[in-house]
């Protein structure tokens, strides 16, 4: 039967604005005042909620507010958020970086925590001094680390460098020493921030499952914070979603990715700079105009054609470039990629169209990303998210419920013969 094993309750933390100076003793005096004479904070009813959008009016921001959730033992928990939504401040806490401002966290086992590239290492010990260092901060004895040195070596990919002082290590390979350690050092309760997307591909597939080794046979517990949607989905069995220092939902990860993606999603159709100069972009390619098109006066829908156009100004002399598109869904899934059929070989001003189409797309929010190639490798230009849009169902007949599953949903015809 599992059994809880961190507990947070009305867990708040709030952070002064500002340099640290005028008006901090005679705030500290009046709060100690207070506090004798047995009442609140006066500062805490001042403090604004933690919305870096917009400009404050107060000197004290909350980072954190009320928030309350509990995890089981073994379970993988996803915490999803815009930036600033408080995910950070909140792992801090739970690694006793920090201390709250209120509320309390129960929390039972050792943790072991990745919060930030190179957290825990000192650089001028070597990573073999590194890993004896952090085995003895978990509290276990040299023999016990012993024991699992050449498993972390080896999963860490770092054996040629394990006796080099760590300050000349790559930003990557701290990472994934970092992880390593954390990982197979035997904590009750592993803590890991957005630092895996410093690691290639292939040592997020390696951690991704090293994570779901540890909760299924040792029964550990994860607390996972990324931004990479597709990696919630695969890792965790539930998430919170984070927004202004509070927990905005608390539920299955299908669902609180709907969530987020609900209040961090703001469609754009266009983008547009007239003038060469200000365009994006380099000394070979400037981006004038990037579009989406359809045809009717409604919402895109499943059963609707549509098309990008881009205008740039090419100012490639010799080869030619190939203009790539490629589209994400919001989860971080690519649904396609395609490339321009022949090499563009003039300069000057062009104009590009990509034709979608009908019943294609499934319904969901999706991104694109353009790439300016030259000589199918060398990539001249790129602009991550350049346009963002919504495709909406545009309903069902028959006997279909519920969602659509895939990245696409092309209409096929079937040939039904029939046979005797």
């Amino acid at each position: 039967m599992s059994k809880k094993v961190i507990s947070v309750e009305d867990l708040s933390k709030r952070y002064r604005l500002g340099l640290m100076g005028l008006g901090s003793l005679r705030h500290d005096v009046n709060r100690m005042w207070h506090r004798v004479r047995g009442k609140a904070d006066p500062y805490a009813k001042i403090g604004e909620v933690n919305d870096r959008a917009q400009a404050g009016t107060s000197d004290y921001v909350w980072a954190l507010r009320d928030v309350n959730f509990s995890v089981q033992k073994g379970e993988i928990l996803g915490i999803i958020g815009k930036n600033g939504a408080g995910k950070s401040t909140l792992l801090k806490i739970l690694s006793k970086i920090t201390q709250p401002t209120g509320g309390s966290v129960k929390m039972k086992g050792r943790i072991a925590s990745l919060l930030e590239v190179g957290t825990g290492f000192h650089p001028e010990l070597t990573g073999r001094d590194n890993i004896y260092l952090n085995g003895t901060i978990l509290g276990m004895s040299r023999r016990e680390v012993g024991r699992k040195l050449e498993e972390i070596v080896e999963f860490a990919g770092v054996a040629k460098y394990i006796d080099t002082p760590v300050k000349r290590y790559s930003s990557g390979m701290i990472v994934r020493l970092g992880f390593a350690v954390a990982a197979h050092l035997d904590p009750e309760i592993l803590i890991v921030d957005e630092v895996l997307a410093v690691g290639d591909a292939a040592f997020q597939k390696r951690a991704i499952g090293k994570m779901k080794d540890v909760t299924k046979e040792d029964g550990r517990t994860v607390l996972f914070v990324s931004h990479n949607m597709q990696s919630v989905r695969m890792l965790c069995n539930r998430a919170v979603l984070m927004h202004n220092g509070g927990i905005a939902f608390d539920g299955g990860v299908d669902e609180t990715i709907h969530q987020y993606i609900a209040k961090v999603f703001r469609p754009n159709h266009t983008c547009f700079h007239p003038e060469k100069a200000s365009a994006p972009g380099n000394n070979f390619i400037r981006l004038r105009r990037a579009e989406l098109l359809h045809a009717e006066d409604q919402p895109l829908n499943v059963t609707m054609p549509f098309k990008f156009i881009f205008e740039f100004w090419n100012e490639i002399s010799e080869g030619g470039i190939n203009l790539s598109l490629s589209l994400f869904s919001v989860r971080g899934e690519c649904v396609f990629k395609v490339n321009t059929p022949s090499r563009i070989l003039q300069k000057g001003l062009i104009t590009s169209t990509c034709m979608i189409p009908a019943n294609l797309m499934n319904d969901g929010e999706y991104t694109i990303r353009l790439l300016f190639v030259k000589d199918t490798t060398q990539v001249l230009f790129a602009i991550e998210e350049l346009l963002t849009f919504k495709v909406a169902d545009a309903g069902r007949t028959g006997f279909w419920h519920g969602k659509w599953h895939g990245a696409v949903r092309p209409k096929l015809d079937f040939d039904l013969a029939s046979t005797i």
